[in-house]
């Protein structure tokens, strides 16, 4: 028998190399997670004043609807900002109100914003939005 057919020939995977890559992979995602986050995508977001969640309980809605020129009715009453914020805050004063928004798709973000604003300030705890379920 010759030399090279009694050493057999040798069938293991070195996984060193394996090892060393996935390794470099595991660093390269752990260092650019973060700029991935919401903050790193220069995104100017409205600011609000925030209110505290109070219980469930059986609640009475009125429907505030914005239409694609930021126009608004309640309850199908059309009003201004400040009149919107004069009625909430006579509403508000319910504890069972609620104000659901139903706001077109091509209404900005912003202005929406603003009417959750208008309602926090005026009272209203229990805010909800209406949507069409695909």
């Amino acid at each position: 028998m010759s030399n090279s057919t009694q050493q057999g020939m040798m069938s293991e995977i070195n996984v060193t190399p394996l090892v060393d890559v996935m390794l470099v992979l595991l660093v390269v995602f752990i260092v650019t997670a973060p700029l991935l986050t919401p903050q790193s995508l220069k995104v100017t977001l409205p600011k609000t004043t925030a209110v505290a969640a109070s219980d469930p309980i059986k609640l009475l809605p009125a429907l505030l609807t914005v239409d694609a020129h930021g126009q608004i009715e309640l309850d199908d009453k059309a009003l201004s900002d400040s009149q919107l914020a004069d009625v909430l805050k006579q509403r508000a004063v319910d504890p069972q109100f609620q104000m659901k928004i139903e706001a077109d798709k091509a209404v900005p973000y912003g202005r929406v914003a603003e009417f959750m604003a208008i309602a926090q300030h005026a009272g209203v705890t229990n805010l909800s939005f209406v949507t069409i379920r695909q």
